[in-house]
């Protein structure tokens, strides 16, 4: 080999300030709870060396305790999660310490400003980048409310803006575009108090309709703009992705179990029959068939054999308007976040009421865009039970804990984490004590 070959094969000496930055993602194993109205959903997995995700063990439960993706008995909820968590470690053959849950309760909602941090003309670190994210997140504080996500967007380096990472660039000021996530408080307090008194910690809280859009999204489709509608069982999840980021989440307090009070209520059948009904025979749209088809209904109170008959049509009829008036509310919020041009003409349908039929088509009529169902995608070892839309948010929170989707990943921005771990062993010990 020649002096030029060599020349050009050794890598350049590393300069004594410079210091590499992690690109690798956490191996694991780590365990996530997606804990829902309907369902409570547990995955615990790792990353294998060429970068891709193994399922290690899946556990999940009838969702119990929860309404409207909110704890509202604390002994029902306990149960399903142990079962939950006790089936996924027993699969796994480990045990988990501490989780990542998704976030679907306190009404979330999310916010973008700027934050400016002075530089003065020197190269940028680690520490300037920490400050002015530690700076939106204190102007970012509203009452009763906890922040759960500050995530930088990009930067401005005084006058060039789109800068992804701006360490090492010398500026005068340092603009960062931030996203803010919050929720209210109290009903994370009683998230946390849930998850402790099945022996865990909650490692980090994670925006529900996030955790899914990392799961179903393509990345032409982050890239491009897209909208994801995460449809479950008491709430329906909202995510605007673009440019490669989430830039806007909203939760609506509406979801496929609404539609089967709403069967319940008008033909007074029992909630079980009624969600039985939506499975086999719901959709949004009727045929000349509906009116002649007639379906058996039990009638709440009665003998078992007293059993009524109505058209198939009339349980469309009920199913139809309810899912028009989840995709509206999109529709509305989508407006009125300015997003709807950024968001582009793609919206993927997840979560398990996504998948009655006719809703990707009445959606596309409503929203005017293009729509497609979303199901988990590239997780090794994903039990064919667990491969639906209905486990996209806990397929997304184990890409998440993995490392995917995150922000310049190997700077920690959560300076207040370990207070906030401390607050919450804290808190456990003195409910037990």
């Amino acid at each position: 080999m020649n002096d030029l070959s060599r020349r050009v094969l050794t890598p350049p000496p590393t300069e004594p300030g410079d210091t590499p930055r992690p690109r690798s993602y956490r191996t694991g194993p780590f365990g996530v709870l997606d804990i829902g109205s309907t369902k409570i959903a547990c995955l615990i997995g790792r990353t294998e060396s060429d970068g891709s995700l193994r399922v290690l063990g899946f556990g999940w439960h009838r969702g119990r305790g929860v309404r409207g993706g909110g704890i509202v008995d604390l002994e029902e909820a306990e149960r399903a999660i142990r079962a939950c968590v006790g089936q996924a470690e027993d699969m796994a053959d480990t045990r988990l310490r501490e989780v990542t849950v998704n976030l679907s309760c306190g009404a979330p909602a999310s916010r973008l400003f700027n934050v400016e941090w002075p530089v003065g003309g020197r190269a940028i670190e680690v520490a300037d980048i920490q400050k002015v994210v530690a700076e939106g997140r204190t102007r970012a504080v509203l009452e009763g409310r906890e922040l759960i996500h500050a995530m930088p967007l990009a930067f401005t380096v005084d006058q060039t803006e789109g800068v992804p990472d701006p360490r090492g660039l010398h500026c005068d000021v340092l603009t960062a575009r931030l996203h803010v996530v919050d929720a209210a408080t109290t009903a994370l307090r009683n998230l946390t108090t849930v998850v402790n008194r099945c022996d865990l910690e909650v490692a980090e809280l994670v925006s529900a309709p996030m955790a899914a859009g990392l799961s179903v999204l393509v990345a032409d489709e982050r890239e491009l703009g897209a909208t994801v509608i995460d449809m479950g069982g008491g709430t329906t999840g909202m995510a605007v992705f673009a440019q490669g980021q989430l830039l806007h989440t909203v939760q609506l307090p509406v979801g496929g179990a609404h539609v089967t009070n709403d069967l319940a209520r008008v033909l007074s059948t029992p909630v079980s029959h009624a969600e039985r009904l939506k499975t086999l025979y719901g959709n949004t749209q009727t045929s000349q068939d509906d009116e002649r088809e007639l379906l058996p209904v039990p009638l709440v109170g009665e003998e078992e054999h007293q059993i009524a008959k109505v058209p198939r049509a009339m349980v469309i009829n009920i199913i139809r308007p309810r899912l028009e008036e989840t995709f509206e509310l999109v529709k509305e919020q989508l407006d009125q976040s300015g997003l709807s041009k950024v968001a582009g003409t793609r919206v993927v349908l997840t979560g398990g009421a996504s998948q009655l039929a006719g809703a990707r088509e009445l959606a596309a009529r409503i929203l005017g865009r293009q729509v497609r169902l979303g199901r988990p995608q590239g997780l090794r070892g994903l039990p064919e039970s667990a491969s639906g839309p209905a486990f996209a948010t806990a397929s997304g929170l184990l890409a998440w804990c993995a490392g995917h989707g995150q922000v310049m990943r190997d700077v920690e921005f959560d300076a207040e984490r370990p207070k906030g771990l401390f607050r919450r062993i804290a808190d456990f010990l003195k409910e037990r004590l």
